[in-house]
């Protein structure tokens, strides 16, 4: 696998990490464990996440994660507690990818991971803050069900086919900035202090 191919997986998982960095974890993490699927060629570093310990400790994360983001206003909370995590874990599960051998691409990986989890984290928490003042409770459960699959479901591929990898990375950087856009725009909508009317009015 050439560089292009890794930093696609590592830009892919680390954007995804930045919606459901304990899923990412636990799901690599058990599949390896179970020998269902294998760690990229020359990114051997994501065998660590196939220590029964890693598998415990994020597994306990995701289940934490799983009900406090189905709950308004709590996920919210849960999304400000993890705004530092989730790029970090980013970061470091970006550097894992790549051969450690090559230390320059990992440095690399390392800071594009880490912003690239951000960029999707800032997307996630603010899409929800937004969501989460509909009145009834159905439509935030719906959002975090469908985060919870997509982001399973694009994990598992990117690992299953690498040369995918880049274009659904730049898929999810697109739409992560899509919806920091338009959540700048409904929050400014929602803020914004209404005209004063005119003297001829």
């Amino acid at each position: 696998m050439g560089i292009v191919e890794l930093l696609g997986v590592a830009a892919s998982v680390s954007l995804l990490a930045g919606w459901r960095l304990y899923l990412c974890v636990f799901g690599v993490g058990l599949a390896m464990f179970f020998g269902l699927i294998q760690a990229p060629e020359h990114a051997q570093g994501l065998q660590v996440l196939a220590n029964p310990w890693v598998i415990g400790a994020s597994g306990v994360g995701l289940i934490a994660e799983f009900f406090a983001d189905k709950i308004a206003w709590l996920d919210s909370l849960w999304d400000a507690v993890h705004s530092a995590i989730r790029p970090i874990g980013g970061a470091l599960l970006a550097m894992a990818i790549v051969d450690p051998a090559n230390t320059t691409w990992q440095v690399v990986a390392l800071l594009l991971g880490g912003s690239a989890a951000l960029v999707s984290h800032g997307a996630k928490a603010g899409t929800r803050a937004i969501v989460n003042a509909s009145p009834e409770p159905f439509s935030n459960i719906a959002v975090s069900t469908g985060e919870d699959v997509v982001t399973g479901g694009l994990l598992f591929l990117v690992l299953q086919q690498p040369v995918v990898a880049a274009f659904v990375a730049a898929i999810l950087l697109i739409a992560a900035f899509v919806l920091l856009a338009a959540v700048r725009r409904m929050l400014k909508t929602l803020f914004e202090p209404p005209k004063a009317k005119s003297a001829k009015e």
